[in-house]
């Protein structure tokens, strides 16, 4: 192998191409991104950088050590065994790295609307959240949330438009969601309410309302990016489809990050997960198996949102659960922990109890029974009702 192009300049792009020096790998590499900038990290818009404590969170990778061809600026447009066609022109390869990510879904109209994606958006919406600005967000999801809670401590008029029948409702289940509901304090929250469009000044709602806005945020969720390879003999279903080494259907091609939905042997399903920690580990895997070696990615998904002063971290995957346990009072520091059938932890959410997470994690990666009875009591630690 002489040439692996990696497609996508986001994290997993970057880390695919460190993974593939680490492990010997001396051909050519080129890098395609479609944005300018040189490789980000995305958790941190939400966070830092909207919030004003940071104005960038490039990745900490010299591509010139790396020696890499690095493309900002380029799209891939399609691709046939062999080749990938790019917005410059026809890019042949030896091995290929889909690392294309995602995009945010946007609603009808003709309004303006923001999305929280690129680092382009993030400055631009943070210019935009100014004391007394009436700011609608559409969505009470992770990233919803976040935004509510950077205008809400910018000023703002905020109000939230959700769908559901509460915060995160789609992300961990109504029963969790009501339990954060209570965090909006001096929002307008609406929630079971549709939006029909996004106008001139404002959203209008399903049912004919119209609530003005200054500033519109749509965070109702994101795609796989993975238009590119209609027509290529790829096997897509929400992602690229790859087995548990991150190989896809065509020879000498792995996917990563984002859209890379990838078989669990650990939870029998595929996955996709959109956070951080996909994107920085899933590299490691697609790089040995495309240099002909056989590791296994089989993580415990984790990913984290700050809001409202409160820190939320998840591990796991709750819908493999069968019951869901509580540990703390709803008004203090509490954790939600998902048990199979055979009192296997399935999954666990924390907020405010990081160590509930840290020792919730091993517990699933080492597939151990617990003791529920122990488990509800807030000040027995998790790794104490292992039996």
């Amino acid at each position: 192998m002489n040439h692996v192009v990696v497609a996508g300049a986001g994290l997993a792009g970057v880390r695919s191409v460190e993974a593939l020096r680490a492990r010997g790998f001396d051909g050519r590499i080129t890098l395609i991104g479609q944005e300018r900038h040189r490789p980000y990290d995305r958790p941190p818009l939400s966070k830092a950088v909207l919030s004003g404590s940071s104005d960038s969170s490039f990745v900490d990778a010299d591509l010139a050590v790396l020696e890499v061809d690095f493309w900002p600026g380029v799209s891939a447009k399609s691709l046939r065994p062999g080749v990938v066609e790019t917005s410059e022109g026809e890019l042949g390869y030896d091995g290929l790295v889909i690392a294309t990510g995602a995009d945010p879904i946007t609603l009808p109209g003709d309004g303006q609307q923001h999305v929280l994606r690129t680092l382009d958006d993030a400055l631009e919406l943070r210019a935009r959240l100014v004391k007394g600005a009436r700011v609608v967000i559409i969505g009470a999801g992770w990233i919803g949330a976040e935004v509510a809670t950077a205008a809400r401590r910018a000023g703002c008029q905020v109000t939230v438009i959700e769908a559901g029948p509460t915060p995160l409702a789609q992300a961990v289940g109504p029963e969790i969601g009501a339990r954060t509901q209570g965090w909006y304090e001096g929002i307008d929250l609406r929630l079971d309410t549709l939006v029909g469009s996004v106008d001139e000044g404002g959203v209008t709602l399903a049912d004919g309302d119209f609530i003005e806005a200054h500033v519109v945020v749509t965070g109702v969720g994101v795609r796989p990016t993975v238009g590119w390879l209609a027509g290529s003999g790829i096997d897509l279903d929400n992602g690229v489809i790859t087995d548990e080494h991150m190989r896809t259907s065509l020879p000498n091609v792995v996917a990563v990050g984002d859209c890379a939905a990838w078989w669990s042997r650990r939870f029998q399903t595929r996955l996709r997960v959109e956070h951080w920690d996909a994107a920085l580990n899933s590299p490691e895997v697609a790089a040995v198996t495309l240099l002909g070696g056989d590791s296994v990615y089989d993580p415990v998904p984790y990913f984290w949102s700050e809001q409202f002063g409160h820190m939320v971290q998840y591990a796991g995957h709750h819908p493999a659960g069968d019951r869901l346990l509580y540990r703390g009072e709803l008004e203090g520091k509490w954790s939600a922990c998902w048990l199979n059938s055979d009192d296997t932890l399935a999954a666990v959410l924390a907020v405010d109890r990081p160590r509930d997470l840290v020792q919730g994690r091993r517990i699933i990666e080492g597939g151990h029974r617990v003791d529920a009875e122990r488990l509800v009591d807030p000040d027995v630690s998790l790794r104490d009702c292992v039996v």
